[in-house]
């Protein structure tokens, strides 16, 4: 599999999650604002829900991001925590997806044929059936120290990938109100010279980041964030899996 995607996915995440204010003097737009977060700019809603964000010990993240080996794009949905466990599925350009699991210093992967497949593109056909036949659809695992898990692993990790969304100096403005998946939440509009984000934060509980909207030509892609602080259901698969690292020692 392309172990340079699942870098470039934690790349993009932290672009999208980790705004910080490239237009000094916006705050003074939001004049006198009521509602949810009364009395606060854009900037320093965003600001606050950074730091929430971050300070989340687990969370859940799910949505479409781009891929610059492919030029296509990464689907994601996993939920991951500060202990380096995470749990979800992923799929690379619309072609098939994978089954993730990492808990302890293990990584579990269960693929389908077409992910196998779309993976194995330019190589023998027969080399590539072969994988497909001992593969698809079957629990695989890894040791997370190895070479071929060192890039799985570090997603697997909230801190690492959420590492470059530190607040600071934000200078979003404010938007109307609404909801996410019946959350209410307020939303924020940041940009970067051409590129604009959208960002919508929780008014209700901790200011935590629901969602993020990218329309930056370079990085496009919509993330959601859910299941704060919930438990990541990181269990090893049941049954036989395949062992990797015995295979190829």
């Amino acid at each position: 599999m392309r172990r340079t995607a699942l870098a470039a996915l934690c790349l993009a995440a932290v672009a999208t999650a980790g705004l910080t204010g490239c237009l000094p003097g916006q705050n003074s737009a939001d004049d006198k604002p009521k509602g949810p977060f009364a009395g606060l700019t854009g900037g320093e809603i965003a600001d606050r829900s950074m730091k929430a964000t971050t300070g989340a010990t687990s969370l859940r993240m799910k949505g479409d991001i781009p891929d610059d080996q492919s030029n296509g794009t990464i689907r994601i949905d996993m939920a991951l925590n500060k202990k380096g466990e995470c749990a979800g599925t992923l799929g690379v350009g619309g072609q098939g997806k994978a089954d993730l699991i990492k808990t302890g210093d293990t990584v579990y992967m269960k693929y389908d044929e077409a992910f196998l497949r779309a993976q194995g593109k330019g190589d023998p056909k027969a080399d590539t059936d072969a994988v497909v036949s001992m593969m698809a659809g079957k629990w695989t695992k890894m040791s997370a120290k190895g070479q071929d898990a060192k890039d799985v692993a570090g997603f697997c990790d909230l801190d690492s990938v959420l590492g470059g969304a530190e607040a600071g100096n934000s200078a979003a403005k404010r938007g109307a109100t609404t909801t996410v998946d019946g959350t209410p939440a307020i939303i924020l509009h940041e940009k970067d010279g051409k590129d604009r984000y959208t960002l919508y934060v929780a008014t209700q509980g901790k200011p935590y980041l629901l969602k993020v909207i990218s329309s930056s030509e370079k990085d496009p892609g919509t993330i959601t964030f859910t299941d704060y602080e919930k438990r990541v259901p990181a269990d090893a698969p049941k049954g036989k899996v395949l062992d990797l690292d015995k295979l190829g020692g």
